[in-house]
């Protein structure tokens, strides 16, 4: 597989012909798990049972389900603060993550790491994290925690495009390639870091090509089309495992809401969002195609809607049903015991 390129520009799509009915229905449930949870948890901040920050990724819900359904048992995930969606596709638990979001003993970080800063060794999933471009040289670590160990895993990055300006994802990338590591960076390029424009933050707009002057291939993917991403993954992990050393992928894709929920996001036109809602949607792509396939039916897809909703339900509830932290949770997991 060659290097990455910068032409040709346009993103790989979806060209598969023949697709499992039952793959097709699970890739949906999931991306709408998230796009429902994501609703939810943006009613709760306005009610306020959800403090600091809240980054919701509606919109881009294609991306890490189709990353997840290629991936196999032990591959490690790191992302960034916009991490609600990675968790529920690596399989940590709704009730779980939404306990956390409010601050609550039963949350994955017992209440203390908020929506930011949530972690699952249990599923491999290692943060969310609020430093921009900082999970880059962790999940780069990881890459090189499996190579070591020689266990055939591969780590994978998300990171969004306004960390790619960072320096710390040079030195990343360098040294994956240097070494070869097992290491699958894909970048979130969503157009806007905050709030500003990829096209005036970045002097070159293929961000995958950020990888050429260290050897490292990629190519960009429609992040708004699941079936394209899961493909595009199913390659770029293959290029990954086999140790031929780290992989690019840059989906496009887009947020529907501001970069945070303190964001009005007076940046881009109501247009804008509403033409991509209408034209781009991931869900309603894929609804589309499993109805005009006669794969399934509208009756099957209300149940599907009903179940994702109890689910999303019964999470608000049991997160607002746990008891908030000890005071004497301030003062563990501070330091590790030698």
């Amino acid at each position: 597989m060659a290097t990455a390129k910068r032409k040709p520009k346009a993103a790989r799509g979806d060209n598969s012909a023949n697709l499992d009915p039952e793959r097709l229905l699970k890739l949906y449930k999931d991306m709408l798990l998230i796009r429902r949870f994501e609703e939810k948890a943006g009613q709760m901040y306005g009610m306020g049972l959800i403090g600091g920050f809240c980054h919701l990724y509606i919109g881009e819900e294609a991306v890490v389900v189709g990353m997840m359904a290629e991936v196999e048992e032990g591959d490690t995930l790191v992302t960034s603060y916009r991490d609600h969606g990675h968790m529920l596709a690596a399989g940590m638990d709704p009730k779980g993550v939404m306990a956390e979001l409010t601050g609550r003993r039963g949350g994955y970080s017992r209440g203390k790491g908020g929506s930011m800063h949530m972690f699952s060794s249990e599923k491999n999933f290692y943060g969310g994290h609020g430093i921009v471009g900082a999970q880059m040289p962790i999940g780069t670590g990881l890459a090189f925690a499996h190579q070591y160990r020689n266990n055939g895993k591969i780590s994978l990055t998300f990171l969004g495009d306004g960390a790619m300006n960072q320096g710390q994802v040079s030195e990343s990338l360098n040294m994956a390639a240097l070494w070869k590591l097992p290491a699958l960076y894909i970048i979130e390029n969503n157009k806007y870091g905050m709030g500003t424009s990829v096209v005036r933050a970045s002097a070159s707009h293929d961000l995958f090509g950020r990888g050429a002057p260290f050897g490292i291939p990629g190519h960009q993917v429609d992040g708004m089309n699941v079936v394209a991403v899961a493909q595009a993954a199913q390659e770029a992990i293959e290029y990954v495992r086999s140790g031929k050393g780290p992989y690019i992928l840059e989906m496009q894709t887009y947020r529907y809401r501001g970069h945070s929920m303190s964001d009005p996001a007076k940046y881009r036109s109501k247009d804008e969002v509403s033409r991509m809602r209408q034209e781009h949607d991931p869900i309603d792509q894929l609804k589309n195609r499993l109805l005009e396939a006669a794969m399934t039916d509208e009756a099957k897809l209300k149940d599907i809607d009903k179940e994702i909703k109890d689910i999303v339900t019964a999470a608000a509830e049991f997160a607002q049903d746990s008891p908030e932290p000890d005071p004497s949770e301030l003062w563990t997991d501070v330091y590790a015991e030698a």
